[in-house]
C-alpha cells in the first residue's frame, strides 16, 4: 500500500518521521465532531447544489453516471469575490528562512479552534493513477464550500472499488497520507492576503483565507510532487503526449510552461489526426527516473474557459465551473458566459472524456522536453544539445505571468520573469530539480528544445507555427542552423521568422536576456541556503561572451 493513515501503537510517536507538530495539529481536526465525511461524488454533488452561492445550470454533464454523478447532473457554477487566481504571496513553507514551526503551529491551532463551532465536510481521493505511483489525500472544508469539495473529488480520483484495489496493490512508500485543512473564512491578522502553510516533509498543508479552488488543487499537487521526488520520480508541472509508430520508436514529448503559455493547447493538439497520439495529462505528471515512464496525477483537467464560447464543442465536457457568468439562451436555459467576460481566469473542471486518446500511464520512455518561453529575443524553436545548458534553460525558464495568478502589490504582469521548470509549487531545493532534469538529458539522452509561444521581436508566433514545428521534429524533417554561432544551440529554419545573427542590436538583446537568467541564478544563490552548481553560471557567462565578444 502506498501511503499510510493507520499505525501500530509502537509506531506512534516522535521517533516516527511521518509525524510532526503541524501534521498532528491538522490531522486531529479531521476526527472532530464537527466533521462530516462525504464518501462519494453523488453525495458531494447534492451538497453542492444546496450551497447558497451555487448556480445550477441547465447544461447536462456528459456521461454523468460514469463519473459517479446522478444521471440528471447539471453543470454547477460557483463564483468567488475579487480574487480569482492563486496567491503565491500567501505560501509559507516549513523549513524556509523565516518560517518558524512553533509560530505557525500556534496560528494553525487558533484557526482550527476558531472553526470548531462550525460544521465541516471532508473527503478522500487518490493522487496518481497507476500502481507505480498512487497516494491518498484528505481534504476538509467548511459547509457552504461543497462546490470546492465536489471539484476536488472530480479533479482527483474519487475512491472507488477499482482504485482502492489498485492502491492496495501499489508500491509502498514510507509516507503518511496527504492532509489538507482549508477554511476560506478564517483570516490570520498577520496574513491579510491569506495563508497557505505547507509542511512538505510530513505531507500536510493548511489553506486559510483563500477561496479560489486552484489553491486546493495545487497544494495537493505540491505535496504529491514532493512525495514523488523523494521516491525516484521527476516532478512535472506540464503536459505530456506520445506519438506512436509501428516502424520506429515512439516519440514522447513533455511540454513545460506556466498557465497561458500554450502547454495545454500543444499537449491536446490532434495534428489533423495524422498520427496515433495519446495524451497523459496537460498539467501534472511524474517521470520515473529509472525507466523514463510517466504517470498522470489527475484524471480530469482544470482548464481555462476563456477560449471556449458556448458555440464550441469543449463546454460539453465541463462539470463544475468557477468564476464565469450565467445567462439564459433563447430556449430559456441557464447557460454559461465564458471568454472571461465576467472576470479573468474563468475555470472549469473538465472530465477525462475531453481527451478521446487519454492514458493514465505512458510506458514508452520520454525522449524530448520542451521549455515553453515567452521571451521575444528567441525565435520560435531552438534545439539545445548539451545536458548542462538544457537543464540551465529549465532552471531559468523565462515567461510572463498569467491571469491564473492573483498578484499582490505593484507587480507588472507583462514583465519577463524566471519560473524554474515552470513550477512555482516546488517545496524542495531547486538544485535537486536541476540534477533530476540534467540526469534525464545526460543519462537518458532526452532531447531538449526551447519553444517561444509569445512574440519574436514584434511578430506573434502563431500556434500553427509551433504545431508545425513539432510535426517537423516528429517527422525528422526539421532543418537546423547554428543559433548565432552559440555552442550547443541550433535554430529551426522558418521562412516567416528569419534570424539576423549579424545584427549587433539583436545579439545584444539576446545577451541581455541571458544576463537576466544569470542575475536570477546569482540572486538565488544569495537568498537561499540551497546552492545551484557553478556550471550554470559558467555556461550562461560563456553564451554572453559569444554574443557580445566581451567578458565580464
Amino acid at each position: 500500500m502506498s501511503t499510510k493513515n493507520s499505525y501500530q501503537l509502537a509506531e506512534i510517536g516522535r521517533q516516527n518521521p511521518i509525524f510532526s507538530q503541524i501534521r498532528s495539529t491538522v490531522e486531529t481536526a479531521f476526527y472532530a465532531n464537527n466533521m462530516t465525511h462525504v464518501a462519494n461524488v453523488a453525495t458531494a454533488y447534492e451538497l453542492a447544489t444546496q450551497d447558497p452561492g451555487t448556480v445550477v445550470t441547465d447544461l447536462p454533464i456528459y456521461r454523468p453516471t460514469d463519473l459517479g454523478l446522478p444521471s440528471d447532473a447539471k453543470m454547477l457554477v460557483a463564483n468567488t469575490g475579487k480574487v480569482v487566481g492563486r496567491t503565491a504571496q500567501a505560501r509559507r513553507i516549513l523549513g524556509n528562512p523565516g518560517v518558524d514551526e512553533a509560530d505557525m503551529a500556534g496560528r494553525l491551532r487558533q484557526a482550527i479552534y476558531a472553526g470548531h463551532q462550525r460544521k465541516f465536510i471532508k473527503t478522500d481521493v487518490f493522487v496518481g493513477l497507476d500502481e507505480d505511483f498512487i497516494v491518498r489525500a484528505h481534504l476538509a472544508v467548511p459547509e457552504g464550500f461543497a462546490n470546492n469539495l465536489l471539484s476536488y473529488m472530480l479533479n482527483f480520483q474519487p475512491i472507488t472499488e477499482a482504485y482502492q484495489k489498485m492502491f492496495n496493490q501499489s508500491t509502498a512508500y514510507p509516507e503518511g497520507d496527504i492532509y489538507i485543512y482549508a477554511d476560506p473564512t478564517y483570516h490570520d491578522p498577520d496574513y491579510p492576503d491569506g495563508l497557505a502553510l505547507f509542511d512538505p516533509e510530513h505531507n500536510v498543508a493548511a489553506i486559510l483565507g483563500l477561496s479560489y479552488f486552484g489553491e486546493l488543487k495545487k497544494s495537493t499537487l505540491t505535496l504529491a510532487w514532493s512525495i514523488a521526488h523523494r521516491h525516484g520520480y521527476v516532478a512535472c508541472h506540464g503536459g505530456l503526449k506520445a506519438f506512436h509508430f509501428d516502424d520506429r520508436q515512439d516519440q514522447v514529448f513533455a511540454m513545460f510552461g506556466l498557465s497561458g503559455s500554450g502547454k495545454s493547447t500543444l499537449t491536446h493538439a490532434k495534428h489533423g489526426y495524422k498520427y496515433d497520439i495519446t495524451v497523459l495529462h496537460d498539467d501534472a505528471f511524474v517521470i520515473n527516473r529509472h525507466d523514463g515512464s510517466s504517470v498522470a496525477l489527475e484524471p480530469s483537467y482544470f482548464d481555462k474557459t476563456n477560449d471556449y464560447p458556448m458555440t464550441s464543442n469543449e463546454p460539453k465536457y465541463f462539470m463544475t465551473v468557477q468564476n464565469v457568468g450565467v445567462t439564459r439562451d433563447d430556449q430559456g436555459r441557464k447557460v454559461l458566459v465564458t471568454e472571461d467576460l465576467r472576470n479573468g481566469n474563468g475555470r472549469t473542471i473538465k472530465s477525462r472524456y475531453a481527451s478521446t486518446n487519454r492514458v493514465d500511464k505512458e510506458n514508452a520512455p520520454i525522449n524530448a522536453i520542451f521549455w515553453i518561453m515567452k521571451d521575444d529575443s528567441l525565435p520560435p524553436v531552438i534545439k539545445v544539445d548539451d545536458p548542462v545548458l538544457a537543464a540551465t534553460f529549465g532552471v531559468t525558464l523565462a515567461t510572463k505571468r498569467s491571469s491564473a495568478e492573483n498578484l499582490v502589490g505593484n507587480v507588472d504582469r507583462n514583465a519577463l520573469v524566471i519560473e524554474p521548470f515552470a513550477n512555482p509549487f516546488r517545496v524542495y531545493p531547486l538544485s535537486e530539480d536541476y540534477h533530476d532534469f540534467k540526469a534525464l538529458f545526460e543519462e537518458r539522452h532526452v532531447d531538449c528544445y526551447l519553444l517561444n509561444t509569445g512574440y519574436f521581436g514584434k511578430h506573434k508566433v502563431p500556434k500553427e507555427t509551433t504545431l508545425g514545428s513539432l510535426e517537423a521534429i516528429v517527422n525528422k524533417t526539421a532543418e537546423w542552423e547554428s543559433f548565432g554561432g552559440l555552442d550547443h544551440m541550433q535554430n529551426l529554419k522558418l521562412a516567416d521568422f528569419p534570424v539576423d545573427y549579424a545584427d549587433q542590436d539583436y545579439r545584444q538583446l539576446v545577451a541581455s536576456r541571458m544576463d537576466i537568467r544569470a542575475h536570477f541564478v546569482d540572486q538565488y544563490q544569495h537568498s537561499h541556503n540551497d546552492h545551484l552548481p557553478h556550471e550554470i553560471h559558467d555556461i550562461l557567462a560563456k553564451l554572453q561572451q559569444q554574443l557580445t565578444g566581451s567578458t565580464k
